[in-house]
């Protein structure tokens, strides 16, 4: 009988393979934390460019609260229901393909990076909400979510269950910033719109 558990290594095994060495090193540096900082300034500044400088403010404030949200209950996860990653459990450890002898702490019940990855990529959606930024957003997280399995460090319920979890967040916090931007009159003009208007009050001085 194929008990849940059994399939989710069957299927970590046949998403976890050796791509050679170019694959290996490309999925290395898209797991890397450090790798996607231009981008995180990248949204950022998109913010700052849509919606000026107040909402990129409280943006900034809100993505961090979802972040630890996010992170910490994965970490949670992993105290209280410890569960081996697939390069620490015995059965399977030598099927598992890593890369650079890189094989993750001890346990990965849920996946912090698909947690934190899609709940940003959902949280800065619904505040921009441009159909090719969730576009961008979502295989970015999809991308960096799977080099985890490629990287042997997760299986695909890790994954699972990160990605639920960082979407629960991520509608949490944006209706709580929803709620605060109301009552501090955030959801006005953009930052274009502003700069129109001191262009306008300019001339007409």
């Amino acid at each position: 009988m194929i008990t849940p558990f059994l399939f989710d290594q069957n299927l970590l095994l046949a998403l976890n393979f050796d791509g050679g060495w170019f694959l290996d090193q490309f999925m290395y540096v898209v797991s890397g934390k450090l790798t996607w900082v231009p981008f995180y300034l990248f949204i950022l500044w998109l913010i700052y460019a849509r919606l000026g400088w107040r909402v990129l403010l409280m943006s900034i404030v809100t993505i961090a609260l979802l972040i630890t949200c996010a992170d910490q209950t994965a970490t949670l996860a992993k105290t209280y229901l410890p569960k081996f990653r697939p390069t620490h459990y015995e059965p399977i450890a030598a099927h598992v393909h890593t890369v650079n002898g890189y094989v993750g702490g001890w346990y990965g019940t849920v996946s912090s990076h698909a947690a934190n990855c899609f709940g940003l990529a959902l949280f800065t959606s619904l505040l921009i909400r441009r159909r090719w930024y969730a576009w961008m957003m979502f295989e970015w997280a999809t991308l960096v979510t799977y080099s985890r399995i490629y990287l042997g460090v997760h299986y695909p319920m890790d994954i699972l269950f990160g990605i639920l979890e960082g979407l629960f967040w991520a509608w949490v916090w944006y209706r709580i910033y929803r709620w605060a931007a109301q009552k501090m009159n955030l959801s006005g003009p953009t930052r274009q719109q502003e700069s129109c208007s001191a262009t306008n009050s300019s001339h007409a001085q």
